[in-house]
């Protein structure tokens, strides 16, 4: 799949290639996940680990996780009684959080701002008032 290739007004792989490209971009849409890629990054990690790093709780950080592994974004190999989990494409992974931060940059708080999935995200669920025109 290229999603950086368009050929005409269609992109090369169509419709399913872009669905799942934005599987892939749902791995990294929570605050969470991001922050366990992050210190993945620096090496191999068990939950315990990532637990204390993040203060995240347990549960959180296993259902994080099971997530990264679902999108095959992480792997784990037994250590013990636990399992260490690591980057599955390290480099790869590393490219797209250094271009998602060069993009950010460049887009300055508009991300951040954006009424639908922005910080806030409000915008999007607060309800019409009466008489406006939505």
């Amino acid at each position: 799949m290229a999603m950086t290739e368009t050929y005409g007004d269609h992109a090369p792989d169509g419709p399913a290639a872009m669905a799942v490209a934005a599987c892939l971009f749902h791995g990294f849409s929570d605050p969470s996940r991001l922050a366990i890629l992050r210190h993945l990054a620096l090496g191999e990690h068990r939950v315990v680990d990532l637990t204390g790093h993040l203060g995240l709780a347990q549960s959180t950080v296993s259902k994080h996780l099971a997530c990264l592994r679902d999108c095959g974004l992480v792997e784990s190999r037994p250590q013990g009684r636990a399992s260490v989990f690591s980057l599955t494409h390290p480099e790869a992974t590393l490219a797209v959080l250094e271009s998602a931060e060069r993009l950010l940059g460049l887009t300055g708080d508009a991300v951040a701002l954006c009424p639908v999935y922005g910080v806030d995200g409000s915008a999007a669920h607060a309800p019409v008032p009466e008489g406006a025109v939505s």
